[in-house]
């Protein structure tokens, strides 16, 4: 039985900034039974470089190193793993802009109706509010 270290399969990764979420993957796996592993009494830096919120500078992270066998198995897991972590993540919802509009990105006809609908809302809910309100002021200002 070959054994292998966390830390150096980690930097066979085809894309390294997915190195956090591949050691996630990877202790998902070796605790459901999929891979044999278990863990060293050391740490290892992960190659991903991550940002605070709201400023330039970067730091890594270090993570518990792990043995496991490297087994056939293991090396079909890896390369399915590794082709969808290399593929490009669908981002979030992209904001509604004049270049994204204008780019294509956003549907023009899509925004105009949902501001209309939400527009249609705030107004029957404004008309609600009113005839509410005038129920029951009109009894009371008899006098």
């Amino acid at each position: 039985m070959a054994y292998k270290k966390l830390s150096e399969q980690v930097m066979e990764l085809s894309n390294p900034q997915r190195s956090d979420t591949f050691v996630k993957l990877f202790q998902e796996a070796v605790r459901s039974g999929k891979i044999d592993g278990a863990y060293l009494p050391e740490r290892f830096t992960m190659p991903k470089q991550f940002t605070r919120r709201g400023s330039t500078d970067t730091y890594q992270r270090d993570t518990r190193e792990m043995i496991f066998d490297h087994t056939p198995d293991f090396d079909a897991w890896f390369e399915e793993t590794n082709r969808d972590l290399a593929a490009a993540r669908r981002g979030g919802n992209i904001k509604p802009s004049m270049e994204a509009v204008e780019s294509g990105l956003v549907d023009f006809q899509t925004m105009v109706e949902e501001t209309r609908r939400k527009m249609q809302a705030s107004f029957e809910k404004g008309q609600a509010l009113g005839k509410g309100r005038a129920k029951t002021t009109s009894g009371k200002k008899k006098k």
